[in-house]
């Protein structure tokens, strides 16, 4: 009886190592093919691109020469000729941003305090707010053309008025970060309505009987207790702004003159219409690496300490 011990133990002992380090890999079998998505959709069209910003490519031509980081220096060279243009594309994504992030912060979190509370017809409104979120940029641009036309559209028409909305100064910015507004707000009025209802409701109890008002809950309450939704918020919207291209595309053309032309449409046009794809990698690449350096800003403003 006891040698059947001693083999059995000895069989469970040789069999348990092959079964851990099936288990060890096991998790990875499973992340394969989003690491392999990752991979050739994310990583090597990045590193192909940053090789691409440092010739001179124009992807109709055989000939692609090595120019190094000229493509880079052309950026910062005021006597180049993407100079001004970049520039001036970058300082229009910058005003759209200053503009719609505030208003996409602050809108979403009031719709989402006010779709928070109990009171007849609560899901229906849900839906409504989010409903536009649910329409491509296409349909959105497209719509909001017609509406706003000088000429022709149905704002004008019901104001009365001929209001320059797409051709001119303020209005192109206006037109076109109302419609963002209007468009986007029920996605970050979700995700706040979900941090609102991860929110203890004994914390409100509590600064009811420590005499505090609605501006001391909302205060003291409800804006700690979202910290973390709100870094994500201010994130994903200063990023989706940072990269607005459809609405301006769509709505104003860059109107009036390039005024409105943002960064990314002036990449794309830089790189599919004038075949300068080397100069659009590069513009590409400053970009980005202007938005990781205002997240990693952000992240820095949003920590806390335990």
């Amino acid at each position: 009886m006891t040698i059947l011990q001693e083999r059995t133990q000895t069989a469970g002992e040789t069999a348990n190592p092959p079964m851990r380090r099936n288990a060890s890999i096991t998790p990875y079998l499973f992340l394969l093919p989003y690491f392999v998505l990752f991979a050739g959709f994310m990583l090597l069209p990045a590193i192909y691109g940053l090789w691409i910003s440092l010739h001179d490519w124009d992807y109709l031509l055989p000939g692609k020469p090595f120019v190094g980081l000229d493509n880079y220096q052309a950026l910062f060279d005021p006597a180049s000729a993407v100079f001004d243009f970049f520039w001036q594309s970058m300082q229009a994504t910058g005003i759209f941003t200053v503009a719609s992030v505030p208003l996409l912060l602050v809108v979403p979190l009031a719709v989402a305090l006010l779709i928070n509370r109990k009171f007849p017809g609560r899901t229906f409104f849900r839906a409504v707010y989010f409903a536009p979120y649910v329409l491509g940029v296409a349909v959105i641009g497209v719509l909001w053309r017609f509406l706003l036309d000088p000429n022709l559209g149905a704002v004008n028409a019901l104001l009365g008025t001929t209001t320059p909305w797409t051709t001119d100064l303020p209005w192109a910015w206006i037109s076109l970060v109302g419609v963002t507004v209007w468009w986007t707000l029920g996605f970050n009025a979700v995700i706040y309505l979900a941090g609102l209802q991860d929110i203890p409701r004994e914390l409100y109890e509590a600064a009811r009987i420590d005499g505090g008002g609605k501006w001391a809950e909302f205060r003291h309450v409800t804006l700690p207790g979202l910290r973390p939704v709100l870094l994500f918020v201010v994130i994903n919207t200063v990023l989706n702004s940072a990269n607005m291209f459809g609405q301006a595309y769509l709505i104003t053309q860059g109107a009036p003159g390039v005024e409105t032309r943002t960064a990314i449409m002036y990449i794309a046009q830089t790189g599919l219409r004038d075949f300068k794809m080397g100069s659009a990698a590069a513009m590409s690449y400053l970009l980005t690496l202007a938005l990781l350096l205002i997240s990693l800003i952000i992240f820095r403003l949003f920590r806390t300490k335990d």
